[in-house]
């Protein structure tokens, strides 16, 4: 039997939050986020702030240069967790089987359910329905058979839709799909694969998975199920991250330290866009360095570190992993160490006071 998937993901979460309560500002572009003096950055921002070319993760001043009349508010994190309890209460309706990615999106698995005649689609359809009327909120769903294809579906129809891929539907939709959709493909890599004529997930079928793990090392074995659609992780209950880290695979070998170094910025943008989202900036422990040399031999470094990091917090870490060979570096990785969530701590206040 095919495994029935849903992936909700609320639209603009913290800025949504804001537009409805505050009467003033719905249909404005809002961004949530920190002071534009210093390393502030905007956690969400409205489908009308999005216009102009604002998003998550962005610095607070180049959002306001890209639209001066944004208006920014201040995170409030105890009103959004607030928020998100509710949402999963409505999810608990519906299944046990909840797997959340952060306050604002999760997996469910609704297979065998004999809710609406076991049919995942107005399981989705009613869920949305909850949410907007018990919270005045809008949410996405994607219906998919397998996580992968789920959280792609709930981005076709945003703000406030629902879209489904149903196990027949798969082929057709993966072979035209960029390859910027899947996982862990960003500006890096999505150049490197451009670069080699590879476009679409449909480009990347054609190489074979030795080819694959030849060109990106282990992740080409994903890189291969992914690209035809094929997901098998299940959905986990009650997981807690433990850590969340970034990794690029170089076409070119790094010859030096200092090549390295200056690869260090587009590693840390990625690595701070996924922990924005993520909202683990006051659960950060520590911080590390993965190197792998040419000859697939790696290393990492570590050390203990709280508050939030910035890129050079990392330069001394990846000093200390290449020195242990200094030879030629195939793959760079940086990622933070994480707590154990606290049940009423505030969510991460990230680089908002940076």
């Amino acid at each position: 039997m095919s495994r029935k998937i849903i992936h909700v993901d609320m639209d603009s979460f913290y800025a949504a939050v804001e537009q409805r309560d505050r009467p003033e500002i719905r249909g404005l572009p809002v961004g949530v986020g920190g002071s534009p003096e210093g390393r502030g950055v905007i956690a969400t921002a409205s489908y009308e702030a999005r216009k102009f070319g604002v998003r998550s993760a962005m610095a607070t001043a180049t959002a306001l240069r890209l639209c001066p009349q944004l208006i920014l508010v201040r995170p409030d994190f105890a009103k959004y967790k607030k928020e998100s309890r509710r949402v999963r209460e409505i999810f608990e309706r519906f299944t046990p089987r909840i797997e959340p990615l952060s306050l604002d999106e999760a997996y469910l698995d609704v297979t065998g359910s004999e809710l609406f005649g076991g049919s995942a689609t107005k399981i989705a359809a009613e869920i949305r329905r909850l949410i907007q009327e018990e919270t005045g909120l809008t949410a996405s769903a994607g219906v998919a058979p397998n996580k992968f294809l789920a959280k792609i579906a709930s981005e076709l129809n945003k703000p406030n839709g629902l879209a489904v891929i149903r196990p027949e539907q798969i082929d057709a939709f993966m072979k035209p799909l960029p390859i910027t959709k899947i996982w862990g493909v960003g500006k890096v890599t999505a150049e490197k694969m451009h670069r080699r004529g590879i476009m679409t997930c449909g480009d990347l079928q054609k190489y074979t998975m030795s080819e694959l793990t030849g060109m990106f090392g282990s992740w080409g074995v994903e890189l291969f199920d992914y690209s035809r659609g094929i997901d098998n992780r299940p959905v986990r209950e009650n997981r807690e991250r433990k850590s969340l880290s970034v990794e690029e695979t170089y076409s070119q070998n790094l010859e030096s330290l200092e090549a390295c170094i200056e690869k260090l910025p587009e590693l840390y943008d990625d690595w701070n866009e996924r922990a924005v989202r993520a909202g683990i900036g006051d659960r950060i422990r520590g911080i590390f360095v993965k190197v792998k040399f040419h000859d697939f031999q790696h290393t990492t470094h570590e050390t203990v570190f709280e508050g939030y990091p910035k890129p050079s917090d990392f330069e001394p870490l990846l000093a200390a992993a290449f020195e242990r060979r200094s030879e030629a570096v195939r793959l760079i990785g940086i990622g933070a160490r994480l707590a154990a969530k606290k049940s009423e701590s505030n969510t991460a206040q990230l680089r908002f006071e940076v």
